[in-house]
């Protein structure tokens, strides 16, 4: 005879079953959450004084990382610094690959650096790019230092150092990216990229369920079917499976899909709906960047899109730069209006027709 016994090795007592209408009971998992409640941490952030230096109030070692997070991201950086670069007109002391590091470093950290050298006499000799990523105000005004690593750091002359910063909200010490409310969307981004290639390169695409119920089939013919279904696995993968039972009922071999057509699905979604958080964050026109449209009406004009992009974007950017003429007392920083050339556009358009 079986005994049930409890923890504590005691018999344990029956009870009766309950009698009875049996009742209907409503209730909630909890109570409602404020979306802004976390969200308030974010108003304590600062910049930590460690005697010398200001820390900055976000990681901008993350930010790095994140750089290259999503394809758009970098992208959109990238290009509106290449077009920035392009409307530059050179000087002898910056060169026109300083200032596109300079863009490059402004919108992905929201800060750019100049080093101006001189000369005993006073005279500028040259201006140096310093890393964002490595550059640190100093708790005394006009000084900087330069901190690659926690034991290597490097002071620079006071008053030497332009320092370019994205207004902020919190703090006036650092700058910080417009783009830090998309972040997520650009993790999520990668996030679904990584998930597909480990579901590739893992091997095992069945995803589904292979419910045998066929009674004409045995032991042998099951065996088989297993067999069959692990050298799936690996290198030749996606290879069609026959499977023949003579007499077998319509129903008798089902595949039950788990989530593979639901994951493919998602998967174009989360890539196409972070994409545009993350073209709305840089507003860049996704016909500027590339993009090829998947709905038949497409993006509209290019030359519409171009000329706000320059009007909204270049235009503002060049006028935060060449906010050095002032602070070195000489004009260095000078830009040409960002334009296209619609006559090109149109005369390699009506050749091509001509060609055609």
């Amino acid at each position: 005879m079986t005994m049930l016994v409890d923890h504590r090795g005691a018999p344990m007592q029956a009870h009766a079953a309950p009698t009875g209408r049996v009742t209907a009971e409503a209730f909630s998992f909890d109570d409602a959450e404020p979306v802004m409640n976390r969200r308030d941490i974010l108003d304590y952030l600062e910049c930590l004084d460690n005697g010398r230096w200001y820390e900055p109030p976000i990681s901008f070692e993350g930010l790095a990382k994140s750089f290259r997070a999503s394809t758009h991201h970098s992208s959109a950086i990238y290009f509106k610094a290449g077009v920035l670069a392009s409307t530059y007109i050179p000087h002898p002391l910056l060169p026109v690959a300083t200032v596109k590091e300079l863009a490059v470093n402004f919108l992905t950290f929201g800060n750019a650096y100049i080093e101006r050298r001189t000369s005993r006499t006073g005279r500028v000799l040259s201006l140096r790019h310093s890393l964002a990523k490595f550059t640190r105000p100093g708790v005394k005004p006009g000084t900087y230092f330069f901190v690659p690593q926690s034991r290597i750091e490097h002071e620079f002359e006071p008053d030497s150092v332009w320092h370019l910063r994205e207004a902020d909200i919190n703090q006036e010490v650092y700058g910080l990216p417009e783009y830090l409310s998309t972040l997520q969307s650009a993790w999520l981004n990668e996030s679904a990229t990584l998930f597909r290639r480990r579901y590739y390169n893992n091997g095992s695409h069945a995803g589904f369920i292979l419910y045998l119920s066929d009674t004409q089939t045995n032991v042998e013919d099951v065996d088989k079917i297993r067999d069959a279904m692990r050298s799936a696995k690996g290198p030749g993968n996606f290879r069609n499976l026959f499977l023949h039972s003579p007499g077998g009922g319509k129903d008798g071999v089902q595949v039950i899909p788990l989530s593979e057509v639901a994951a493919k699905d998602e998967f174009f979604s989360i890539k196409n709906v972070t994409r545009d958080d993350v073209l709305a964050a840089h507003r860049v026109p996704p016909q500027l960047m590339g993009i090829v449209p998947s709905n038949t009406g497409g993006f509209g004009a290019v030359m519409p899109a171009a000329q706000v992009f320059a009007r909204n974007e270049i235009k503002p950017l060049q006028d935060r730069f060449t906010e050095l003429n002032e602070w070195l007392g000489m004009e260095v920083m000078r830009f040409e209006p960002y334009t296209v050339e619609v006559a090109d556009v149109e005369s390699q358009g009506a050749g091509t027709r001509r060609q055609a």
